[in-house]
């Protein structure tokens, strides 16, 4: 996609953002210019490399897509034209405006993309699947699709580590893994986990440059609501105004809530993770924690994924060279 600022770019953000207001103009620039950074060239030759993508019969893979921030899932569409597989796309309702004029711009830079993406509204004659979507939408996937070789992603959430040593401008970029799309993300920060009797007023100070999410009605709706539940009925929670922050065990929290556990050594935060770790998608911190299949990104990096950070850490180069059909070459 040509730069945000871009008359004709512009145009199609405030159209986005008129189709889906949670689209908001600051928010799809950041998905661009995060898009952006995974197409420069050494960053895909690198990528690509390690995989055998010649001399192979390609086949069709149904993309569904989910429409949660802007443009989610466009690693899953890189990966299937970088294999030279042809792609079936199943458009989230919130997310079409931005997909359309996407495709459009790839079949201007590569006119051979034309026989290789298809939007559709139902999936058929397909060879593999990738589908994401909630735990909900995973049974119906799963259903449907499970006959074929498929991933299907479900829930999962970002969490993050405070140690208490750390600085204003750490928990300001924390508030970016939190605020960012409105923490509509799988990666954004749903869940903190800190250190036992941790100052929870330096938190919310180090995030108080976030207070203008809190400008966005459909933001400032669901903080009003779960703030009355848990008045209502009496669940413990502070609060500072634009964020609600809830003692609970679990990951995944309501929109303008972020769960937070205490944690007494690493050893115990380590036993922990380990634990929920089919639920994380990412880990914000500081910290080394050695435990395989669980990615660790510094402050206000959650949003900024590498192309080898594979949502659900599923390597979906591997999965698309594993079902090549290979030709049997005569010399």
């Amino acid at each position: 996609m040509r730069d945000p600022g871009n008359t004709a770019v512009s145009a199609i953000i405030d159209l986005a953002g008129r189709h889906n207001s949670w689209f908001t103009p600051s928010n799809v620039k950041r998905s661009i210019h995060s898009l952006a950074n995974l197409l420069q060239t050494d960053n895909l030759e690198k990528w690509l490399s390690p995989y055998p993508f010649t001399h192979a019969i390609p086949k069709t893979v149904g993309l569904v897509f989910a429409g949660n921030i802007p443009l989610v899932g466009f690693h899953d569409l890189l990966a299937v034209l970088c294999a030279g597989f042809s792609a079936q796309i199943k458009l989230s309702s919130n997310d079409q405006v931005l997909y359309r004029y996407l495709i459009d711009e790839l079949i201007e830079i590569e006119p051979g993309f034309r026989q290789q993406i298809k939007e559709v509204e139902r999936l058929q004659d397909f060879d593999l699947v990738i589908a994401t979507g909630s735990d909900n939408s995973a049974r119906y996937f799963e259903y449907y699709f499970g006959k074929y070789p498929h991933i299907i992603r479900k829930n999962r959430n970002g969490v993050a580590i405070l140690r208490g040593n750390e600085t204003p401008e750490q928990l300001n970029a924390l508030g970016d893994d939190i605020f960012s799309y409105f923490g509509l993300g799988c990666r954004n920060v749903s869940k903190l986990y800190l250190p036992k009797d941790y100052d929870l007023a330096k938190f919310f100070e180090g995030i108080a440059a976030h207070a203008t999410v809190f400008d966005h009605h459909k933001y400032a709706n669901n903080y009003d609501f779960n703030k009355s539940l848990y008045l209502i009925n009496g669940d413990p929670h502070f609060d500072n105004g634009f964020l609600l922050l809830r003692p609970t065990p679990g990951l995944a929290s309501p929109l303008a809530v972020v769960n937070y556990e205490e944690y007494e050594s690493t050893e115990v935060l380590r036993e922990n993770l380990e634990a929920v770790k089919d639920g994380i998608q990412c880990v914000v911190g500081k910290v080394n924690l050695d435990l395989p299949g669980i990615s660790v990104v510094d402050f206000g990096r959650s949003q900024f994924p590498a192309l080898t950070d594979y949502a659900d850490g599923i390597n979906t180069l591997a999965f698309l060279t594993e079902h090549y059909s290979w030709p049997n070459i005569i010399d």
